[in-house]
């Protein structure tokens, strides 16, 4: 039975098939990964990315970027680093006689923030607007960032000298945490065959070509919105984001907050599979990357040694699946 989409995804699937062609020149075995950045990127959502070092967590997100012809920065967060150094501040201008705001990396379309929990919590806070709002507030004026924006944030989560822990509302502002776990055997071998033919090949992303434009990328992530959701998959969500607030294996639930990145997420998923419609199994495979840093386990369950992910699993099979 042939199925034809009420909403032309033929540029987008197209788009989709290429960057993940583009990006398998460089990466090896982390295609779940890249999908999950391309779901949060037509979402308009941004993603923590965690995972111990070595594992191409900065060079994924690079070679995403390098196939999107958008703006990128990168910022490097250390203890000493300042809200201005991020933001941007204002510069006394002796020709005007008056202060003029020179913008920071931040004003950028695509921003990689490598080790975000190196810095405290003035700096941290400092994205709380920018991420949520797409816009920033200095002296008194406002100034709004350009669309597409999306913030890519890594961190390590072995090392903790010398880091400093997310606040909670920072964390509720990503729409993923998305954990990269070490290659299987065989994939590691292959990236062994990759450094040993072509040394420079992580090193040289001349040969990745940008593939779509800002203008595209605002109009996919518009066709994303009209993703056809039924009421009963609404009421899914809400009852999985519901039952956090009620298990007795969780201290602090997931916000409504959670439930639109659930929902957004969901249809974006479903558009890159080149679907116009959600489906229960677009859900669930997204429940662990929106949930997993909005709850926080009593801590009896983490004396345990309950991992978050175990009780999201447990939730998602609690509830009856709508059919």
């Amino acid at each position: 039975m042939n199925y034809e989409n009420r909403i032309d995804l033929s540029e987008l699937s197209e788009s989709v098939r290429k960057i993940r062609e583009q990006v398998s020149q460089i990466i090896i075995g982390q295609s779940r990964f890249v999908d999950y950045l391309l779901t949060a990127l037509f979402a308009e959502g941004h993603v923590l990315i965690e995972g111990v070092p070595g594992v191409a967590k900065t060079l994924t997100a690079k070679t995403l970027a390098k196939t999107l012809s958008v703006d990128f920065s990168r910022i490097q967060f250390t203890p000493d680093l300042m809200p201005s150094d991020i933001l941007g501040t204002a510069i006394f201008n002796p020709k005007t006689v008056d202060f003029e705001f020179k913008s920071g990396p931040i004003f950028s379309n695509l921003v990689l923030i490598d080790e975000i929990n190196r810095s405290p919590a003035k700096t941290q806070a400092a994205l709380f607007e920018v991420m949520e709002e797409r816009q920033i507030t200095n002296s008194g004026s406002t100034y709004l960032l350009e669309k597409p924006f999306m913030v890519l944030a890594t961190q390590n989560p072995v090392e903790h000298e010398g880091t400093y822990r997310l606040p909670e509302a920072q964390l509720d502002r990503f729409l993923f945490k998305i954990l990269i776990d070490y290659p299987d055997l065989e994939q590691e071998i292959e990236i062994l065959k990759g450094h040993h033919l072509h040394p420079d090949r992580t090193k040289d992303l001349s040969g990745i070509i940008a593939l779509i434009s800002k203008e595209q990328i605002n109009s996919i992530q518009e066709k994303v919105k009209q993703v056809f959701v039924e009421d009963k998959l609404l009421e899914y969500i809400a009852k999985i984001i519901s039952e956090t607030r009620s298990s007795k294996s969780i201290f602090l639930g997931a916000s409504p907050r959670a439930s639109v990145a659930l929902l957004n997420a969901s249809k974006s998923f479903a558009a890159i599979n080149g679907r116009d419609f959600v489906t229960p199994e677009d859900i669930q495979e997204l429940v662990p990357a929106v949930l997993r840093h909005r709850i926080i386990l009593t801590p009896e369950k983490e004396m345990e040694g309950l991992s978050t992910d175990q009780v999201i699993h447990h939730i998602v099979q609690k509830i009856e699946v709508p059919r």
